[in-house]
């Protein structure tokens, strides 16, 4: 039901809303459909390297900034009852007064690009799991996190659209859904390399093409996971 002429949805209050997405999360779960929400472990949005690095990412975007609050608010209250990351996609429904289908296109990393993070990080990553754990050297976190040269996108790389009537370009469900992918990235983190269009383990296969390190040459020193926070954490509660 709509409060006024202009078409806006009344007002539902946060404790209806997560009543109301419990029961929409179980009724699409016996109609037997697939859904993955989003649950958060406190207010914390994001953890990992991954994590805080996509969502630090998000907040330099001036285009987003006035949004991004709401959007914190709704992921952190578990509006966000779907989200599907696939190849350059993301899929999502958010509970706000009705449910709302959002989606999230995001450009292909331009090859250039990725043959200068592969070529920058070439001997500086040993293994898949210090890949997904983020346990690399800061010059690697330098590289793909880098806001002009790195992996995660430009606002101009990014298409938005959303089912509700807020005619903004970036509504607070979409900003809800992008904090999401934050979340989703903690648990799996290869799914940034899916959104990019690129595979993950051309990070890994390029160290088979390093020379081999003379005798008594030490590699680079890796940060241990407790240090990540110091060197690139971001505190998202605000």
């Amino acid at each position: 039901m709509f409060s006024f002429s202009g078409g806006w949805p009344a007002y539902v209050p946060v404790a209806k809303r997560r009543l109301q997405a419990e029961k929409k999360i179980k009724a699409l779960s016996k109609k037997g459909q697939v859904v993955s929400p989003i649950k958060l472990d406190g207010k914390t949005i994001a953890k990992t390297f991954w994590g805080k690095a996509w969502c630090n990412n998000l907040e330099r975007y001036n285009d987003y900034e006035n949004r991004l609050p709401r959007g914190r608010t709704y992921v952190r209250n578990g509006f966000v009852i779907d989200l599907q990351i696939t190849k350059g996609q993301v899929k999502a429904m958010v509970i706000g007064s009705h449910v709302y289908h959002s989606s999230i296109s995001i450009q292909k990393v331009s090859l250039k690009r990725w043959k200068s993070l592969v070529e920058s990080c070439t001997g500086q990553i040993g293994s898949m799991l210090e890949l997904v754990q983020g346990k690399f050297s800061k010059s690697v976190m330098e590289f793909m996190t880098h806001e002009a040269t790195g992996l995660f996108p430009d606002p101009k790389e990014i298409s938005l659209d959303c089912s509700c009537p807020d005619g903004a370009y970036l509504c607070k469900h979409l900003a809800a859904v992008l904090y999401g992918v934050g979340a989703r990235l903690d648990q799996s983190p290869e799914l940034l390399f899916a959104l990019r269009h690129v595979d993950h383990q051309d990070l890994i296969t390029a160290v088979s093409t390093m020379p081999v390190l003379k005798k008594g040459r030490r590699s680079k020193k890796t940060i241990q996971e407790s240090g990540l926070s110091d060197v690139f954490g971001i505190e998202i509660e605000k």
